[in-house]
């Protein structure tokens, strides 16, 4: 990693070369930043600072790895005047997410009955490739104005309260939403989707409050130690991928017709400004509301299948939203750069929005300490809960890592497991597991990951995101 030039014990920078508009910037620890030596990742870290209207940095967070165009964990702002919009700076799978779940439940309440739950969890949710949905019969005027209202619509139709709204980033909703600009195949796709899971690296997992590091965030979150806690990991499902699809097309031709000169064309793009770009805009905005609906549809499922199998009142369970983000979006925001306010539009591929403490985004109960960032882990070890800070709004445009990051290819990661009993593996670790096949477990088995706790660490040591509290898994389900 030569070319790479050291800034702090967190922070490496790309130097700036030959068509880069700006450096570029990977935070990361020694350890992590030998493990991409020679990893075509870095290389996008340098493509997408060619983009036109990046401003300050090409970013990487500690979980990078390759991706489609932008790398995975890569983040970049482009100016909202000059600047461009790039389906592969969203990725395929459209607000993929994470939402976080309390109960008043404890460890001692269900880790006996973990296998009975699980069973239930499994009946209730609809899980892996070609699953269908949880509302039937859903019609196209019912799914237009999912896509253009977004969670105040699932409410409206008896999924989740109104208390749940303040609770998901952009209240569930990204404005100027347009269900004109997704596809008659996008929307048919999406039709039969609503409340999956479905397959790959989505999940829904049972954990418990493993340990605590700051007792005033935890408390004002309601979160304590032997806690359990639900994590629900999933996007936007084949809607989302279809939008994505549609508009690489059209922005491959946009990028040739604007004479935007790109050293990748995957990075294809188009000017904010442009009807191609207001198109994808659109489509994209449709399409992260859709996955809003699609996790409060599962958390709605997930309590009733929770009430179910453990013969509780929903007084009893006291099933609480903490949060939900993004992970994969463009978002036009406001941050500081050189000294004054600009409207930057933000592409976080594989990054979380982490906005600090006074930000009038977040909900007001939350405003004074931050946003709840939520960092799950691979399903033997780990995932944290960590809470944005004022030092990401100046450094980062307000964002943090999403997850461990894959150090292996998912076909590697099937050959190595051919040589283990996954489940049996995962069962000393005290972890159960439910999968529609044996092939989603290959793929998605621990070692396929880098060690979240050291991504974690990065992130808290660059004052990016700090960690407020650890969850151990118990039981998960997988498409």
């Amino acid at each position: 990693m030569s070319d790479l030039r050291q800034i702090s014990e967190f922070l490496w920078e790309v130097p700036k070369t030959g068509g880069m508009r700006v450096p570029g910037r990977i935070y990361a620890n020694r350890q992590l930043i030998s493990s991409i030596e020679g990893d075509p990742c870095v290389e996008q870290v340098r493509n997408v600072a060619h983009l036109p209207g990046i401003v300050k940095y090409s970013l990487a967070m500690p979980d990078i790895h390759w991706g489609y165009g932008f790398p995975i964990g890569g983040v970049a702002a482009m100016d909202a005047k000059d600047g461009v919009i790039s389906p592969g700076g969203v990725g395929y799978d459209i607000n993929c997410g994470v939402r976080l779940l309390s109960t008043s439940l404890r460890r001692e309440d269900v880790q006996n009955r973990i296998r009975h739950l699980l069973a239930q969890l499994f009946r209730d949710i609809p899980t892996g490739v070609g699953s269908h949905g949880a509302i039937p019969n859903l019609t196209v005027p019912d799914l237009n104005r999912i896509l253009s209202e977004g969670v105040s619509r699932a409410v409206e139709m008896g999924y989740g309260t109104t208390a749940d709204i303040p609770h998901i980033e952009e209240r569930g909703c990204i404005p100027d939403a347009d269900p004109k600009q997704v596809s008659e195949r996008a929307k048919q796709r999406g039709q039969k989707q609503i409340g999956t899971l479905g397959s790959g690296n989505h999940f829904l997992e049972i954990d418990y409050v493993d340990e605590l590091y700051n007792d005033h965030v935890a408390g004002r979150l309601n979160l304590s130690l032997g806690q359990i806690v639900i994590i629900i990991h999933t996007g936007s499902r084949g809607l989302g991928y279809q939008v994505c699809d549609d508009n690489l097309k059209t922005t491959i031709r946009a990028a040739e017709r604007y004479g935007i000169e790109l050293p990748d064309r995957q990075l294809a793009c188009a000017p904010l400004k442009s009807s191609e770009g207001k198109a994808y805009l659109g489509a994209m905005r449709a399409a992260a509301n859709f996955a809003f609906v699609n996790r409060q549809v599962i958390m709605h499922l997930a309590e009733q299948a929770f009430l179910k199998a453990l013969g509780l009142k929903p007084h009893e369970l006291r099933m609480r939203l903490i949060y939900d983000i993004c992970h994969n979006i463009a978002k036009f925001e406001e941050h500081e750069i050189d000294g004054e306010k600009r409207k930057v539009c933000v592409h976080r591929k594989g990054a979380t929005r982490s906005f600090g403490p006074g930000s009038l985004e977040l909900p007001a109960e939350y405003r004074d300490i931050g946003q709840p960032v939520m960092v799950p882990g691979d399903m033997g070890r780990y995932s944290y809960l960590c809470i944005g800070t004022e030092k990401a709004m100046t450094e980062t445009f307000g964002s943090s890592c999403h997850g461990a990051g894959r150090m292996m290819s998912r076909k590697k990661s099937s050959k190595v497991s051919r040589q283990m009993n996954m489940i049996a593996e995962l069962r000393k670790r005290g972890v159960e597991i439910m999968a529609r096949g044996k092939r989603t477990i290959a793929e998605e088995m621990p070692h396929a990951y880098k060690d979240v706790a050291s991504v974690v660490d990065v992130m808290d040591g660059a004052g990016i995101s700090t960690k407020v509290a650890r969850f151990r898994p118990i039981g998960v389900i997988k498409g």
